[in-house]
């Protein structure tokens, strides 16, 4: 779901040459979802193997890893794992509501609305460990790290941001904001769209701050009052009215009574995203692209055009110099910057 918090957060224009030697940690099933929605025919179904296989996931994926590592970018793909009994309520909804726009689809699809029945087939994405299997092996034979997060990817992702093993987190949801990366890096799927689109957002947790002029535990604060996965908000209040509750400063317990929410609830939800369950993950190592295994996977089993899997290498492997740690890349000069961005 993710937090809704556009109308509050503005983000920083980054060209992509800007991002050539970074590493991103990438929340895994925040894109994939992302590609099972959208990789989809005109009327619903996801695209499929001739075994009748979904691949939508691996299209999205290859396309998108080949297309970032031909701008230099370094994206360690980060993947859920146990999440938080406080989000079983979110999951049973969102169960809920793929069933409701399956029944939708299938409506639609009888009726001949093919418009309607492409979008609500959007909502009706599965990912199975099968297909996160899968995904594994694909990057790993492109030669990039991935990393089981014990809980919410999102949540690793920011603490290896927060420690400084990636220079930021890479997710369209705010939630990393909360979970304390420094940098969150949004729009990665715009990338390979065509001349004249735009770049990524950068979004700097510290400027954030300072723009609404509150501290961590008040941004936890609005999230809780907004309503995360972890809780339901606060009937009646949106981003705007809960930054206007939270900037009056009262302290984390009498903001959350003051909307009328549950304090012990909250303190709970609090400690989650201060301390949510993460591993150690060392500095990631890009090892080189198995060709061989990428044809046995994309072409061999899922029927792929072999020429276009060897074109999206070939991009692949045309990556400027880039930075592959932490430390290479604190040294690693590029516009960004020339942008302002505050130095590491």
């Amino acid at each position: 779901m993710g937090l809704p918090l556009r109308d509050i957060v503005s983000a920083q224009e980054l060209p992509w040459e800007s991002l050539a030697g970074r590493t991103l940690a990438v929340d895994g099933f925040n894109a994939v979802y992302q590609f099972l929605a959208t990789i989809r025919q005109r009327d619903g179904l996801p695209f499929s193997d001739p075994s009748g296989n979904v691949t939508s996931h691996l299209i999205g994926t290859f396309y998108r890893t080949t297309s970032l590592l031909g701008e230099g970018v370094l994206p360690i793909w980060v993947f859920d794992g146990t999440p938080p009994e406080r989000k079983a309520g979110t999951i049973r909804r969102r169960i809920a509501a793929k069933e409701r726009a399956q029944a939708d689809w299938q409506q639609a699809l009888a009726a001949g609305d093919l418009e309607t029945a492409r979008r609500k087939a959007a909502q009706t994405s599965h990912l199975t460990r099968p297909m996160v299997e899968e995904l594994v092996e694909l990057l790993r034979a492109l030669g990039v790290p991935t990393l089981q997060a014990p809980g919410e990817g999102e949540a690793q992702a920011a603490t290896m941001a927060s420690k400084g093993v990636v220079w930021a987190s890479a997710s369209e949801d705010y939630d990393s904001l909360l979970f304390g990366a420094p940098r969150l890096v949004r729009g990665l799927a715009a990338r390979g769209r065509g001349k004249g689109t735009p770049g990524a957002q950068l979004i700097d947790r510290a400027d954030l701050l300072t723009t609404l002029g509150i501290d961590g535990d008040e941004l936890i604060a609005l999230g809780i009052v907004v309503g995360t996965d972890f809780n339901e908000g606060a009937h009646g209040f949106g981003p705007k009215r809960a930054l206007k509750l939270v900037r009056e400063h009262l302290g984390f317990e009498r903001t959350i009574e003051r909307a009328g929410l549950d304090l012990a609830e909250a303190r709970e939800v609090l400690e989650i995203f201060r301390h949510p369950p993460s591993a150690d993950a060392p500095a990631p190592i890009f090892g080189p692209i198995d060709e061989v295994a990428l044809a046995r996977l994309l072409v061999e089993q899922h029927g792929f055009g072999e020429e276009r899997v060897r074109a999206a290498v070939a991009r692949a492997r045309r990556r400027p110099a880039a930075a592959t740690s932490p430390a290479e890349a604190r040294g690693h000069q590029t516009m960004l910057e020339m942008f302002g961005a505050p130095p590491e």
